[in-house]
């Protein structure tokens, strides 16, 4: 609580005071198990633009590059996490996630394909009382700036499945948002990275994208 009542103070006294200075950074997790979690090079930074853009936000053009046992995990209101392989978390930083997620920050995961065999247990390592669970169409986090009737975007083929928006929610609060079989981070890249990218296709992801940043910012 007190992580999201400083982050949410600085925006305003920096919106108030006339600053252009950038308030505050979005971050990539980086974990260890041999996991591809630099995977989608150019996603975050897209996103980063296009909040700025049209959410009227003020991050740093950059995104920052975060361990999850790190102290520095608290300085961002928002880490995403993709990949395709292994996860391993020690018990330190089980620990570290746990108190920023239960202190106010908020966890994005991106499942880009093989990421949930080994996520699960993982995350099961932080909240063991908790179970992923599936969102409902009406959730806040698909009503933000904007409107996601049905739910996820599909943006990159995988199994010809669904896609599926999974959440861990503590004491009430969404603290981590899974996105499965949808792919937003591949949505978020350069045009042009994949074969087949549409516009549209990518506007959407942006779009959801945005839902989520501005949701951890404001929940």
């Amino acid at each position: 609580m007190k992580f999201r009542i400083t982050i949410i103070a600085l925006g305003l006294c920096l919106f108030i005071c006339g600053f252009t200075t950038p308030a505050y950074k979005l971050a990539r997790l980086k974990y260890n198990g041999g996991g591809d979690w630099y995977g989608d090079r150019t996603a975050l930074t897209n996103l980063i633009k296009f909040c700025n853009s049209n959410l009227h936000t003020n991050f740093s053009a950059e995104e920052e590059t975060v361990e999850a046992g790190s102290a520095e995990l608290f300085n961002y209101p928002y880490i995403f996490m993709t990949g395709h392989g292994n996860v391993v978390f020690s018990d330190l930083e089980v620990r570290n996630l746990r108190k920023y997620l239960t202190g106010g920050g908020f966890l994005h995961i991106c499942d880009n394909y093989g990421l949930d065999q080994f996520i699960r247990p993982q995350m099961k390592k932080v909240f063991p009382e908790l179970d992923f669970v599936e969102l409902p169409l009406n959730h806040p986090i698909y009503h933000q700036k904007y409107e996601f009737a049905t739910g996820l975007p599909k943006i990159h083929e995988h199994n010809d499945k669904r896609p599926q928006g999974f959440g861990l929610i503590y004491k009430g609060r969404l603290v981590c948002f899974y996105d499965y079989e949808c792919d937003l981070g591949n949505g978020w890249e350069d045009y042009g990275t994949y074969a087949g990218d549409a516009q549209e296709t990518r506007l959407k992801a942006l779009k959801m994208g945005a839902n989520l940043v501005q949701y951890a910012l404001i929940q």
